[in-house]
């Protein structure tokens, strides 16, 4: 390994977190979050310091790891970023918006450690597994899909996630990344709703939502077609967007598609079953 591969390194958000992992490079990780943990079990066996995340980091607590490389990713806090470039750092920040992005983030990690051919094959492995989901949904109809990372306000899902659900055999609602109101979105009257919150894990109130926001007559509520999809498997920039995939061609052709880890259904239909 070459000498300028870093040895110490601070992640401060999961997807960088996981994708060391894919790489086979979790051994110098010395520092990160502590949601990290939530996408990359390995973790809880390893003597790793939880540090701040992207959106809170201070300088102070990462200068006192002494990293040869911190790595950010979106979600950022301009103040963050300043205690981040404070600490004095070298400082890899990463800001995917597309699939695209993501597979250059991969290569440009796995770069960094000397791994390029793991990376390569990592991004080959999503980029199978994604298209593998879209071409069992390409002959089928494809339905009216919202999907949100966030409640309050409601924000629509990544760019990235917009791919997923056509790649899942779905047709994506709205402007990806920006902020709707629940109108606009009851006027679109979506056949599929997904609700996949930023840090919610799978504890999104799915009825209560439906409830407050006025969307019971809309088609999705009415057929019983509304769904929770782990927050990780769809708002982690990183290959755990194969389970995310996954996960939302189970929600949008629930009869093609078995019904997968991390979906959980407004009724009894789902196999994790009925929300208390």
């Amino acid at each position: 390994m070459s000498r300028h591969t870093p040895q110490r390194v601070v992640s401060l958000q999961p997807s960088a977190t996981v994708i060391l992992a894919s790489i086979g490079k979790l051994d110098h990780l010395v520092a990160c979050t502590k949601y990290c943990a939530d996408v990359c079990p390995d973790l809880g066996e390893r003597n790793v310091k939880i540090v701040a995340d992207s959106w809170t980091a201070q300088a102070q607590e990462i200068t006192a790891i002494a990293p040869e490389l911190v790595i950010a990713a979106v979600p950022y806090q301009q103040k963050a970023l300043t205690e981040i470039l404070k600490s004095g750092a070298r400082f890899l920040a990463l800001a995917p918006k597309s699939l695209a992005d993501i597979y250059t983030d991969i290569a440009t990690i796995a770069g960094l450690f000397g791994a390029s051919e793991s990376g390569e094959q990592v991004i080959q492995q999503m980029q199978r597994d994604i298209e593998s989901v879209h071409e069992q949904t390409m002959g089928m109809a494809h339905p009216r899909v919202f999907c949100e990372e966030w409640g309050k306000p409601i924000i629509a899902s990544q760019p990235w996630v917009a791919e997923l659900i056509e790649a899942a055999g779905g047709s994506f609602i709205g402007t990806p990344g920006s902020q709707i109101s629940a109108e606009a979105v009851r006027a679109e009257d979506p056949e599929v709703l997904v609700a996949a919150w930023c840090g919610a894990g799978d504890r999104v109130p799915l009825r209560k939502i439906i409830h407050d926001r006025n969307w019971s007559e809309t088609n999705a509520a009415k057929q019983n077609r509304v769904y929770c999809v782990r927050d990780e498997f769809l708002n982690t920039p990183a290959p755990t967007l194969i389970h995310g995939v996954r996960a939302l061609a189970g929600a949008i052709h629930p009869q093609d598609f078995p019904q997968a880890a991390g979906l959980r259904c407004i009724t009894k239909v789902c196999s994790s079953g009925e929300e208390p």
